[in-house]
């Protein structure tokens, strides 16, 4: 499988919630739906809510997180592949998001390099 490198530089390909949507995995689907109970994120997940085709996908099932994320949409608007290609990088969102993320700004930042 060829790694899905979402907008802020997470690699979609390796996300649990997208592993389990690919698979069609509802045991994996109830056990993550579990942990984020525990982490008591945005109110209830259900094994339900966790269906994601990737960042990347303009159509079709997207993670929560996914769905509401400003960076996601910036990146749409702008028609890049991830924000390592945009002319505005590193903006203030990235900024914020990389404070939290640093292994999202490593992956945007090798990708950068081949550029």
């Amino acid at each position: 499988m060829d790694k899905m490198i979402a907008f802020c530089g997470f690699i979609c390909t390796d996300c649990a919630e997208y592993l389990a949507t690919q698979k069609n995995d509802d045991k994996e689907r109830e056990r993550l739906a579990g942990l984020w109970a525990e982490r008591k994120y945005r109110g209830e997940i259900k094994p339900a809510d966790i269906n994601c085709d990737g960042c990347l996908s303009k159509s079709g099932r997207l993670w929560v997180n996914c769905r509401n994320c400003p960076i996601r949409k910036c990146g749409l608007e702008r028609h890049v592949k991830n924000c390592a290609y945009c002319s505005d990088y590193i903006c203030t969102d990235l900024e914020s998001f990389f404070s939290t993320f640093p292994e999202a700004k490593s992956n945007l930042e090798e990708i950068r390099k081949s550029l």
